[in-house]
Order: structure tokens, then C-alpha cells, then sequence
């Protein structure tokens, strides 16, 4: 059986290597979605998609999670309508969605798909805006993300980046 995940993954966090896990100890096949692939560089999804699918694999296999598992980029098309029809189009089939996102769940469910909700694990600070507060403010973020996550925000300037980008241009 296979299972999509969807997610923005800004940035990939140890809350979703836990999740990961927990699918994959039930499904023998993963899909993984990294929404809004065409959003980067904003305060709210300051990685790109590139960046976003070399944290995931990269992270996943630090921690040794390997298997039948695809990362596929998907844009936003803004009509909620023909979104399923969307992502059905660029990712093999599947039987399963998890998702929190009320807006995801709430369109799998009318085109007929299962759809669980995720548990989110430790929310307090596993939790991408979370995450980014910390970055921005100059706080330690480093515990909440896999080392290879680390390196590549490092890589990429993205400590750099997402100060900037959270400056406004008032005053």
C-alpha cells in the first residue's frame, strides 16, 4: 500500500522524520509531497523546493530511513477545485493522504480518498514556524532539525536569508 504525505517542509524538521517513520512502519510505499513548490524566499517559506527535497533526502538518509519513498515538488495551482486532479497528475497512485492541513483534508476527503491526521509530536518546538521564529530572532534551532538540515541552511546562507527577508522596509 502506498501513502502520500503532504507538507511544506519549511524547513524539514525531526517532527517529520518521526512521521515519516511512523508511516513507513505501516505502509510499504511513500510519497512525499512538498507543497507549494513554487514559494520561496518569504518568511513563511524561505527555502526552495530544491533546497526543501535535498533536506528531506538528505536527512532521511542520515537517519537511516530508506525504502520505496518518492519527493516530489508539487505547485499550487490556487483553485481549490482541481487541486486532487493536480497532484494525482505528478505523483504515482495512492490509497492513503496524511495531512493536517484543514484545507487538504477536507479536499482528499471529497475526492474520495482515506485521510489521516498526523499526531503532531513534540509541537512545541518541532513546528516549521516555530523554527523559523527561532532563526529569525537569532535563537538556538539547530536541536529541532536533523544535522544534514543544519548543513544545508548553513550551505544555502538560510540563517542570512530569512533575517533578511524578515526586515521590513518601514522606518
Amino acid at each position: 500500500m502506498r501513502a502520500l504525505y503532504v507538507c511544506r517542509f519549511q524547513p524539514f524538521h525531526l517532527g517529520h522524520v518521526e512521521i515519516i517513520r511512523r508511516i513507513l512502519k505501516e505502509y510499504s510505499e511513500l510519497i512525499i509531497v512538498v507543497g507549494s513548490a513554487q514559494h520561496s524566499h518569504t518568511v513563511e517559506n524561505p527555502f526552495t523546493a530544491g533546497e526543501r527535497i535535498q533536506m528531506i533526502a538528505k536527512a532521511l538518509g542520515e537517519e537511516g530511513i530508506s525504502g520505496n519513498i518518492h519527493i516530489i515538488p508539487v505547485e499550487d495551482v490556487h483553485r481549490h477545485a482541481i487541486w486532487v486532479a493536480h497532484v494525482e497528475s505528478l505523483v504515482p497512485s495512492f490509497d492513503v493522504v496524511f495531512s493536517n492541513e484543514p484545507v487538504t483534508v477536507r479536499l482528499f476527503k471529497e475526492a474520495g480518498y482515506k485521510v489521516r491526521c498526523i499526531e503532531l509530536i513534540n509541537r512545541e518546538t518541532w513546528s516549521g514556524t516555530e523554527i523559523r521564529r527561532r532563526i529569525v530572532c537569532g535563537e538556538e534551532w539547530e536541536e529541532c532539525v536533523p544535522e544534514a538540515v543544519v548543513k544545508i541552511i548553513e550551505e544555502v546562507e538560510g540563517e542570512q536569508r530569512m533575517r533578511e527577508l524578515s526586515r521590513s522596509d518601514e522606518g
